[in-house]
């Protein structure tokens, strides 16, 4: 920029202007630059980084920026250097108007940290208009009776510009009967005047004509030239007079077009032409003009346009009233403008930061911020708030400026996004207000670990469902968002003493669903808990813990094992029956087991063949095996039974028991001598014919050679047993308890051991040895004891009377009364 050459280098008028900004806060001095209009683009101004005391590299490392007060940027700031020169030309007519000073502002902003400093930049004037007068010829009318010192006001010259460069003074060119005198307003504006020298003498000369010339105060001066012509006017005595001199006058700014400002008024003493006063508005400016209108006949001075006092406070008024005859007088109005509240304040937004971290601490900056307005005293003061509840607060940095900071800590959570509105309101009556709202993100901090949805997750299981089977599916949320916000599962150690669950189940780290690695067995696992833990993606991350339960639900995989009789058949042939069983008589039990569980492991029993069919009957839910109706001597020796053993699965599953049942009319010592005999390694089945075989042949033989000795002797034994079946219990014999045979009995089937399922007892009369066989009958747990104390005592036997050698050949057995054996004695072991 080139300089004027009266004037020095911007820098040094600079220095004396700025206050150096506090580079330690966002509170700032103004610093203020001078520069003169319409200097060329480029033009260097100041060097702001110098003024700052930073280095150019500092500058642009801090993206140093200029932030403008009006909508138009006129500087341009040089990151590099620091430099601030002018980025378009400025006039300051047209930018200021008359009014001095004519300052530019602007904001200078820094980053990192966030800093604002305000600057101005005083836009001088330099001389580039002349005075201009509106008309080219003024005309005047004086009559030749004025008396000389008479004053005559002239229009005034236009000049745009201000200071020294504005109009200073006028001068005419040489005449003989004005001068002119040259005056101030109390605006700073000067007018002319002319003044009467000597009488004007119409007959001598009835017009005088002569140039004015306005000159301003510039280097070089500039000038503008009128012509004067001064029509002299026949005599007049009177000359209107004004009742007031000056008229001091208030008006509302933006009152309508057409309002009533004042009413001047002048009086003439003369008559006729010569005292009709019309009045006018001597147009002392261009402004005036367009602004204000008068009535010539009634005075009256009514705006032509709303007034705007922002743009101009005080309006000086010359209004003149001229006679019939040409005589005129002047008076003036001093129009003052009121201030109305008429602009709402204005919110500029210098700086916003619209990411903004949840874990930002109160008293963070957010945005910085500027309000102005355009009206005065009261209703130019201006506040600012934050309607609502939101966690920030503005914080005042200078008279307009301000600072829009965080409150109180922030959580992304509870609310992710702010739409922040600041209002300011100014002190007018009404007030007025404008508000802008600023967006404000937040950014997401990890400070929420993964919550789930339940405590226990129970998941059921089919046993033996094959590997990789879905179990269901774990679920966690996070309320972070992101990568904070990814869940991610995994299995954690077993308990102590629990399974090794991560054998059993695995849970996909994205889905969290539950799989089986292998197939399950519910004997052998029923069910198992594990940690599931789940982690998010922060850093570090957070996690949670819950409890995964899988319960294994039971499948009919497995089938009845029968217990007893043995599977292996060895006591097919074991179950003695006498022939005097009554009806639901207990020959022996199934016993049963399954493996499973619940209504898998619900057995029943249910005869599934037999060589008698209706003779016997096997219990449902017991397993006993019954007469279903009394022995009779036509059913055959031999019996043989399957009971089939089922669950009530879905399938069910079945199995099978043999049962090998001998009906006998009793036991003798020769069958406990044959059923001694060695078996070798004969099948069971072999063995139990051997010995029925042996069983047949001995009777057979015993009975014929009894049958021979005598008939009465079998008369006689058929009556014995006539009466003691008609007796309710056999007289006791010696009886001999479980533990009273000799160890070298043998049971029924031959193998060499007695069951403890099933017992007889045996009792023999007094004197009887080892070939005399009594009766048998079954023996009940609570009468073991009683048996054994019993076998001490003498009793009675029974068929005293009956020789022992035809007790021998007929080899009777009493049969006692049916006594329902209890369900732990349902064995088909006898003992001998």
């Amino acid at each position: 920029m080139e300089l004027r050459k009266s004037e020095e280098p911007l820098p040094g008028r600079a220095v004396a202007l700025i206050l150096l900004l506090c580079v330690s806060g966002v509170r700032a001095e103004t610093a203020r630059y001078s520069v003169p209009e319409e200097a060329e683009r480029g033009s260097f101004v100041a060097n702001i980084a110098k003024d700052l005391g930073l280095t150019g590299e500092e500058l642009s490392a801090r993206q140093a920026r200029l932030v403008p007060e009006g909508e138009k940027q006129y500087f341009q700031l040089n990151q590099h250097t620091g430099d601030l020169v002018v980025r378009e030309q400025m006039d300051r007519e047209e930018l200021c108007g008359q009014s001095e000073p004519c300052l530019l502002r602007f904001q200078v902003l820094l980053e990192s940290p966030l800093q604002s400093f305000r600057a101005e930049v005083s836009l001088t004037d330099i001389n580039d208009h002349a005075p201009v007068f509106l008309n080219k010829e003024i005309v005047l009318k004086i009559p030749e009776s004025v008396m000389p010192e008479a004053r005559f006001l002239l229009e005034s010259a236009q000049d745009p510009d201000v200071g020294n460069n504005s109009l200073q003074h006028y001068s005419i060119s040489s005449n003989d009967y004005f001068h002119i005198y040259t005056r101030r307003r109390s605006d700073g504006r000067r007018y002319a005047e002319l003044v009467l020298d000597r009488a004007l003498d119409r007959e001598q000369q009835a017009e005088v004509a002569f140039s004015v010339t306005a000159v301003d105060g510039g280097s070089p001066p500039r000038s503008g030239t009128a012509l004067i012509r001064v029509v002299v006017l026949d005599i007049n005595d009177n000359i209107p007079v004004f009742i007031r001199s000056l008229y001091k006058v208030r008006v509302l700014e933006n009152s309508s077009p057409d309002t009533l400002v004042v009413a001047v008024s002048a009086r003439d003493l003369d008559s006729g032409t010569n005292g009709e006063i019309a009045y006018s508005i001597v147009q002392n400016s261009e402004e005036n003009r367009q602004t204000f209108q008068i009535n010539s006949e009634t005075g009256q001075i009514r705006l032509k346009k709303p007034v705007d006092y922002e743009e101009t406070k005080t309006y000086e008024i010359d209004v003149q009233a001229t006679d019939g005859g040409g005589l005129s007088a002047h008076c003036k109005v001093e129009v003052r403008v009121d201030d109305v509240n008429d602009n709402a304040p204005e919110v500029i937004i210098t700086s916003l930061t619209s990411a903004l971290s949840e874990a930002a601490p109160p008293a963070t900056v957010v945005a910085l911020f500027n309000v102005r307005d355009r009206d005065s005293g009261d209703n130019g003061r201006t506040s600012c708030e934050l309607p609502g509840e939101q966690p920030f607060s503005i914080t005042s940095l200078a008279d307009d400026a301000y600072a829009l900071v965080t409150s109180e800590p922030l959580d992304r959570e509870q609310v992710a996004e702010y739409n922040v509105t600041v209002r300011a309101r100014d002190e007018g009556s009404p007030a007025l207000s404008a508000s802008k709202t600023l967006f404000v993100r937040l950014l997401d901090v990890n400070d929420n670990a993964p919550t789930f949805a339940r405590a226990v997750y129970t998941m059921v299981l089919s046993e033996n469902e094959p590997a990789g089977t879905s179990l269901g599916r774990l679920s966690a949320t996070d309320a972070d968002a992101g990568e904070n916000a990814r869940v991610r599962y995994a299995l954690g150690p077993p308990q102590p003493g629990a399974p090794a669950a991560a054998s059993f189940v695995s849970v996909d780290a994205e889905s969290g669903t539950v799989r089986t690695l292998r197939p399950l067995d519910y004997e052998e696992v029923r069910a198992f808990e594990v940690a599931v833990r789940a982690a998010d993606g922060g850093s570090p991350p957070l996690s949670a813990q819950a409890v995964l339960r899988v319960v294994v639900r039971d499948e009919n995989d497995n089938a009845p094992v029968v217990l007893h009789p043995a599977p292996d058949g060895s006591a097919a042939a074991g179950e003695l029956v006498p022939r005097w069983a009554p009806a639901g008589y207990l020959v022996a039990k199934v016993v049963a087991v399954d493996a499973d569980a619940g209504q898998n492991a619900w057995l029943s029993y249910e005869l599934a063949k037999a060589t008698e069919p209706a003779l016997f009957r096997v219990g449902l839910h017991s397993g006993e095996v019954r007469t279903a109706r009394a022995v009779a001597e036509r059913d055959a020796p031999r019996q043989r039974l399957v009971v089939l053993v089922r669950d009530r699965g879905q399938p069910p599953r079945s199995a099978t028991a043999t049962l090998g049942i001998a009906l006998v009319h009793g036991f003798s010592d020769a069958f406990l001598q044959i059923s001694q005999a060695p078996v070798g390694r004969q099948q069971p089945q072999a063995v139990e014919e051997d010995l029925l075989t042996t069983y047949l042949i001995a009777s057979l033989g015993c009975v014929s050679s009894l049958f021979l000795l005598s008939v009465l002797a079998f008369s006689a034994g058929k009556l014995c047993r006539a009466r003691l079946r008609a007796r309710p219990s056999p007289p006791s014999a010696r009886c001999y308890a479980d533990g009273d045979f000799d160890p070298d009995g043998v049971d029924a089937a031959g193998t060499g051991t007695l069951s403890t399922a099933y017992r007889y007892e045996a009792c023999l009369p007094p004197g009887s040895g080892r070939s005399e066989f009594q009766f048998l009958r079954p023996v009940l747990p609570s009468r073991q004891s009683s048996a054994e104390a019993g076998a001490a005592k003498p009793e009675e036997p029974m068929c005293s009377s009956q020789p022992a050698g035809e007790r021998e050949a007929n080899a009777g057995i009493a049969a006692p009364p049916p006594v329902q054996t209890p369900d732990w004695a349902a064995g088909s072991r006898v003992h001998a």
